[in-house]
């Protein structure tokens, strides 16, 4: 039996559960009537989605319809970073969604400083795009992933690796 157990903190989205949201935002696109002949897009490069539309209104309406299908589909909202809706060609407008994945070094601290803040016997270290948590006890490591859970934080968190 290993002597520490460990897990990781990470922050991704399922690739094929957003491909399964982005598919079903823009079927129900398709067959509203408030969306016919509209000149609405949805697009998807692998890191960034686009929308396109024929005014702000529909943009929004776009942009709620791809919140309430991500979350449908276990992707929290918080994964996306929503950038300004800008004029685009042929009198439309558009907005580009990025996808928040990974950790970066600088939100890393307030949950390293968290971690220790709860003084238990586990040693917490930022990895590439993600924290280590390891420790003796595995009553411990569950009550680490209790208190991160509770964080108000501005990313999305995953637990994985828990052995």
């Amino acid at each position: 039996m290993a002597s520490e157990s460990s897990f990781d903190v990470v922050s991704r989205v399922d690739s094929q559960e957003l491909d399964n949201a982005l598919n079903q935002t823009r079927k129900e696109i398709e067959n509203r009537f408030d969306f016919k002949n509209s000149k609405t897009e949805i697009n998807f490069d692998g890191k960034a989605i686009t929308l396109i539309s024929d005014d702000e209104l529909k943009m929004r309406n776009v942009v709620d319809v791809l919140k309430t299908k991500a979350v449908r589909r276990g992707i929290d909202v918080k994964a996306f970073d929503f950038g300004a809706v800008e004029p685009a060609a042929g009198g439309t407008v558009r907005q580009v969604v990025n996808i928040r994945s990974g950790i970066p070094k600088e939100q890393s601290r307030p949950l390293l400083a968290e971690i220790k803040n709860l003084k238990l016997k586990v040693n917490a270290q930022y990895q590439d795009d993600h924290i280590r948590v390891s420790a003796k006890s595995k009553d411990d490591l569950q009550k680490v992933i209790v208190a991160l859970r509770s964080l108000e934080f501005e990313l999305p968190l995953q637990f994985v690796n828990y052995r």
